[in-house]
């Protein structure tokens, strides 16, 4: 099972429609599955009609998908963005700020890092260099 974080905090995943992964990706997909070494460019001419974009994070330490989830909302992704596996609370912050709406973890790690540890960096909008900047 898992885990769905947001700035609420943890809920139940309400996606039903299931994944395709790239290879397999036809014009009538929904919902995609990339890999954290996903190359995105044979992907935007489906980004239309995608309601759903999951990555993967095979490990905390792997930043490449963020890269991609930034690299996807620059190229006009409206959808639904999920970071998927092994991202901490401590990367909450950067995971929103890099385009993603939610973020899936497995229930072990809800166990370890409850939804407090999440919450507490819900305010991703706030204290942030550029809107210092700006301010």
């Amino acid at each position: 099972m898992s885990v769905i974080v947001t700035d609420t905090g943890f809920a139940k995943d309400d996606w039903t429609c299931g994944y395709t992964e790239m290879a397999d990706a036809a014009n009538d997909v929904v919902a995609l599955d990339l890999p954290s070494d996903a190359d995105i460019d044979s992907a935007v001419d489906k980004l239309a009609t995608l309601r759903m974009i999951r990555i993967d994070f095979p490990s905390f330490a792997d930043g490449r998908g963020f890269t991609l989830a930034r690299l996807l909302r620059l190229r006009g992704y409206k959808g639904r963005l999920r970071a998927r596996g092994h991202v901490i609370a401590d990367q909450y912050t950067m995971a929103r700020r890099s385009g993603f709406d939610e973020i899936e973890i497995s229930d072990d790690l809800a166990t370890r890092q409850p939804a407090s540890q999440w919450q507490f960096r819900a305010g991703w909008t706030q204290n942030d260099y550029q809107s210092r900047l700006r301010g």
